[in-house]
């Protein structure tokens, strides 16, 4: 059966506060109850572009809440979208079943975002299970199921449902079996509903790795630093601008991706991200600096590494210029002898870790510099086994030991304590 007629039908709420996750707010209130709406439906989302990778899927949203202008604001423009229809969940689950098989599906797949247990994996078992089986059910831990797939509509399946019950699951394997269907069944998973669910989300956040990237001005940069990110879709990317000027804004915009508007300054900009960013793994990228294939396996390994708070990857600079492989080779010392990475190296550490180091001093210059050195009192600074690939354009402005020698005298200064603000002075003095 061709891969372009599977069809995954995505059931979620716009993240209005007060009115989404409401049996969460007593435990979070309720921006918080939305805040995990819509980060579990953005999670979601990412295991479906993974799925993509792997498949040929028509995806389509079915959005309870907000108005045109919202949703698209919320997930841009790359998302097929629907309001839910009108009427119990049986009967939105059977407009949204009819829709898509007179729209050629030929596989179905529904699901909602409750469960953030469901993965590609996950997604690719149900739709290989509908080879055989008419139907596919994934039974939740509570009583109902996080996933109903169909090979045909069948409305019966939806019908006489006793909703928002424990006996949801069961009702629908008795109907279909009453029916003559062949049941194919999935490993149970648990939603996330109430505040005694919350370490299932807990324990998937903590193994999301997000990625954010400060941007100003960046219009040559930013369509393939996004399309790079975009070939790992499971990480979260979160690019925060700082007022650019020169159409930055409209390419992000274009693509898919999280943006957000800060004030200019680097360690502000960067601190704004991290805020927003659910995973519970944070990495800081500059926009003119490639990470390398397998960034996310290595950021994972080295944060397992006995005592280490803050990890970082080896330095490759692009250019010819043999003077920037000896940029390299001290870099490589520097940054395994004395923990004293870089901010172009991509510095990543766990949530609580940034936390405690009281996240980026927001300060004209150094910033991550500073942070390197609060962090070393808390534990090692180890260096993956991979190479970023950063531009090398600031090098080729005022040539390789000019700016090698400005920034050694720029941290030379920090240590005889001069202040922030003049040593910006003097280095913009030297760089423009």
């Amino acid at each position: 059966m061709p891969d372009s007629l599977n069809h995954l039908a995505i059931f979620t709420r716009y993240p209005q506060p007060g009115s989404t996750k409401t049996r969460l707010i007593p435990a979070l209130g309720p921006e918080g109850a939305a805040g995990v709406q819509r980060q579990m439906t953005e999670h979601t989302l990412r295991q479906v572009r993974c799925l993509q990778q792997r498949r040929d899927v028509t995806v389509t949203l079915h959005i309870a809440g907000g108005d045109e202008a919202a949703i698209t604001a919320w997930l841009g423009l790359q998302w097929n979208h629907q309001p839910q229809k009108q009427g119990d969940l049986g009967d939105r689950l059977i407009a949204a079943m009819q829709s898509a098989f007179q729209s050629g599906a030929s596989r179905l797949v529904i699901i909602g975002i409750d469960c953030p247990d469901i993965n590609a994996d996950v997604l690719e078992q149900a739709l290989n299970g509908l080879e055989q089986a008419d139907v596919v059910l994934g039974p939740a831990t509570d009583g109902g199921y996080y996933l109903i797939g169909l090979r045909s509509p069948i409305s019966e399946l939806f019908q006489g449902v006793a909703w928002s019950t424990d006996q949801v699951f069961q009702q629908t394997q008795t109907i279909a079996q009453n029916l003559g269907l062949s049941v194919h069944t999935l490993a149970p998973l648990s939603d996330v509903d109430y505040p005694e669910d919350l370490p299932v989300w807990q324990a998937v956040q903590q193994q999301t790795l997000s990625v954010i990237v400060p941007v100003l001005n960046e219009a040559g940069n930013i369509r393939p630093l996004i399309e790079h990110l975009q070939e790992t879709p499971e990480v979260e990317v979160i690019l925060v601008d700082g007022g650019s000027t020169d159409g930055t804004v409209a390419i992000a915009q274009s693509l898919d991706v999280q943006l957000l508007s800060a004030s200019a300054g680097r360690a502000h900009q960067m601190n704004v991200g991290a805020n927003a960013a659910s995973g519970g793994i944070l990495l800081f990228l500059h926009a003119d600096t490639r990470l390398p294939t397998g960034f996310v396996h290595a950021v994972r390994t080295t944060l397992t590494q006995p005592n280490v708070v803050v990890g970082a990857f080896e330095l490759a600079i692009q250019g010819n210029h043999w003077g920037l492989r000896w940029i390299e080779w001290g870099v490589r010392w520097r940054s395994r002898l004395f923990q004293r990475p870089y901010g172009d190296q991509a510095l990543f550490m766990r949530r609580e870790t940034f936390e405690r180091l009281g996240q980026f001093p927001e300060v004209a210059l150094l910033e991550e510099f500073i942070l390197m050195q609060r962090a070393r009192r808390l534990g090692r600074v180890a260096i993956a086994p991979l190479a970023v690939l950063t531009s090398g354009r600031r090098w080729e402005k005022l040539g390789v030991w000019k700016t090698t020698l400005i920034n050694q005298l720029i941290i030379l200064g920090y240590y005889l304590g001069l202040s922030p603000q003049q040593l910006v002075r003097w280095y913009r003095d030297r760089h423009l």
